[in-house]
């Protein structure tokens, strides 16, 4: 219990970070809310997620989660042709925040199918299109790599990496109070605010690769992956992940974090040698 503690701690940083932002700053309270009750969920996830162990039920879980990830561009919400949302009655989750990280930490696991199931990722958000999806698939590459070694993952970022960029021009939406910008807009009116924010998202991103008990790939893809998204939201107008409303992220990422750490005990991968 002590070591998923860990793994519930790089969680709560931001997300805690992100509920006092809501409350002191002027957001709806249903937005405070909802994040409460999607970090409550998520926690629970990270304490207690039962044990994925055969490789064959692993792959089933990973093929149903990709095809999730589609699921937006049959089921909408369409707006100006943009298609990323899973509606779940009364609400909509983003789907690359809410599938992707732990869609990474399958992927981390699986030495033979890792770059195809990223590609398949990076497919999905191509065709939404979701840039801060692709970007996230790009730097989870990259932490892989960093930890694997695995020649077949340089392509695999250089292409994430490209995808990104045209769907940027092609999928940008005005930004949202309280869910996308929120590091810009509040750098210039409380930027004490802004910079515990950023650090929240910092000290979340170190405990993701260095700390959490996990195997190196997963820790480096599953922490590449909040960077990716982080740097999107910097860059564009996408959801501030865990730090700015919305359920999706942080359901996500506790969702990846107990994956990662329930499986620790499983293979762990090293990818061939470059």
């Amino acid at each position: 219990m002590r070591k998923r503690l860990i793994g519930l701690t790089a969680l709560t940083v931001p997300v805690l970070s992100g509920i006092i932002y809501l409350r002191f700053h002027g957001a709806p309270s249903a937005y405070v809310v909802i994040n409460s009750v999607a970090f409550g969920l998520a926690a629970i996830a990270v304490l207690g997620l039962p044990v994925i162990e055969q490789s064959r039920a692993r792959r089933i879980f990973t093929v149903t989660l990709v095809a999730l990830l589609f699921l937006p561009l049959l089921t909408g919400p369409h707006i100006n042709g943009i298609a990323r949302w899973l509606p779940l009655g009364p609400f909509t989750l983003h789907s690359g925040a809410l599938i992707l990280p732990a869609l990474v930490v399958l992927a981390a696991r699986d030495e033979d199918f890792a770059p195809p199931i990223l590609l398949a990722a990076l497919l999905a958000a191509s065709l939404q299109p979701d840039a801060a999806t692709g970007l996230a698939v790009m730097l989870a590459a990259v932490g892989l790599y960093n930890a694997t070694g695995d020649w077949r993952l340089v392509p695999v970022a250089g292409i994430a990496l490209f995808a990104s960029m045209v769907a940027g021009l092609r999928g940008e939406l005005p930004a949202q109070p309280f869910v996308e910008r929120i590091l810009i807009h509040l750098a210039m009116d409380a930027p004490l605010a802004a910079l515990a924010l950023a650090i929240s998202l910092v000290a979340s991103f170190l405990l993701l690769a260095h700390a959490i008990p996990a195997a190196k790939p997963v820790r480096h893809a599953l922490a590449g992956g909040l960077f990716g998204f982080s740097l999107a939201a910097l860059v564009s107008n996408y959801p501030a992940i865990l730090i700015g409303y919305g359920a999706a992220p942080i359901l996500g990422f506790g969702f990846a974090i107990g994956l990662a750490i329930t499986n620790r005990a499983c293979r762990t991968t090293t990818g061939p040698a470059s």
